[in-house]
Parts: C-alpha cells; structure tokens; sequence
C-alpha cells in the first residue's frame, strides 16, 4: 500500500495538478509493477482542499472533510488515467462512487484489480468525515491484506523534530509505534498509527522525491524509517 499526498501531484507548490510529477510518480510505480510487486494506493486531496487551509470559511467540519473526500476522488481518478498513458492498467475507487468517476470500493473488487496486474487507487478517504487518509491508507491496507504501507515524504525518514527547522533534529531508522505515539510524531496520523499498531502492519517511512526509492523500499531495500512493534 502506498499513500500518496494530493500535493505530490501538484507539484513544486502543491496546488491542482502538475504532469511533471504526476508522470515521475507513474514511472516509478511502473518500475515496480515490473519487479511483480502488487501495488495499491491511496491518495489524498491537500492539493485541491483540506480542512485546516479552509476553517475561516467556518464551513462545518464534517462538510468540509466531504468536500475534501471528493478531492480525493479527483486525485484518484486524475492518477489513474495518467497510469494507464504508461501501460498500466489502474482503476479509481471510492466508498461512494459514481460509476462515471469512480468504481464502489469494495475489497473484493480492488484484490481483483491486483490480481491482475492493475493498479487499484483508493479515493474518498475512508468515506467517513474526521478521518484522514493516513487512516484510510491503513484501514484499506488491512483489507487489502497487504505486506506493509510505504508512507511517501518530502523527508527522507522519520525525526524527533522538523528536520527543516532543527538542524540538530535525529532520524530514527526504526522506531516502534509506541514510541511515535508517545512522542506524538507527525509523520502519520496517530489514529492510524494505532490502527497499524492494533494490527501488526509495518510501516515504511520514505522521500519521494527521491527517483528510485519507491522500487528500493518496495523490494526491501533499507532506506528511511521503519515503524514496527
């Protein structure tokens, strides 16, 4: 499983939707598709909408998070053509779902897209408001049974503090969840480092920015941080 920010897709600002990257990104998964790697993902949609950037409007909580879950789906749908202008067969998918934009999400269906070699892009979020889609990454991994969820950063790994701000700031190679909940680390939600941690599944904390890495911490290799019991 591999969870993607909205702004990844936007590019150097992190707003709407930037080919250079969006297509970067599609490279990569295509180089890890070819190591017969199943790849699922979840995406989020911070470069369209997210809560916090828009709480003056003073726009109920629970209506914003919708219009941020439909952000999703735009982002799944948008990373799922630009996958298939590579070869790759990719179908969006979303807990609520209008055929024309995206499949109904069921765990079923996105099994039966990996199966086959295709790529399954998870929108919507988890389909509730109040969770974010660090959650949802955990939760469809879980379904999806997957062997661990690539957390992709503009941070090569995880810190005891912003390493933008800290110069002084130390890289845990691998922590234990426990301890990112106690210290209360922003890399991942904390909801869904419980969900992680209830459950057993490793988390793998990496720079996407990074060409290459994607394939290296897909096949194993020992880059960024590693989140396990």
């Amino acid at each position: 499983m591999l969870k993607i920010s909205g702004e990844v897709l936007g590019g150097p600002d992190g707003i709407g939707a930037d080919a250079k990257p969006i297509m970067a990104l599609c490279a990569e998964i295509k180089k890890v598709l070819k190591k017969g790697v199943q790849v699922a993902i979840v995406v989020g949609g911070g470069n369209f909408w997210r809560y916090r950037d828009n709480a003056k409007l003073t726009i109920p909580r629970s209506v914003s998070d919708g219009i941020g879950m439909m952000a999703t789906i735009m982002n799944a749908k948008l990373l799922a053509e630009a996958l298939k202008t590579h070869g790759i067969k990719a179908s969006p998918l979303a807990p609520y779902a209008d055929a024309y934009f995206a499949m109904q999400y069921s765990p079923g269906k996105a099994k039966s897209i990996l199966e086959k070699g295709g790529v399954a892009v998870c929108g919507g979020g988890t389909g509730n408001p109040y969770f974010t889609t660090d959650s949802a990454a955990a939760l469809r991994a879980l379904e999806l049974e997957c062997d661990v969820l690539l957390k992709a950063t503009k941070v090569d790994g995880i810190y005891d503090k912003d390493p933008k701000r800290n110069k002084n700031a130390k890289m845990f190679k691998k922590i234990s969840y426990d301890e990112v909940l106690k210290r209360e680390l922003g890399v991942m939600d904390l909801t869904a480092v419980l969900l992680c941690k209830e459950n057993g599944l490793p988390v793998h904390v990496f720079d996407m920015q990074k060409p290459g890495n994607l394939l290296k911490v897909a096949t194993g290799k020992k880059i960024g941080s590693v989140i396990i019991p």
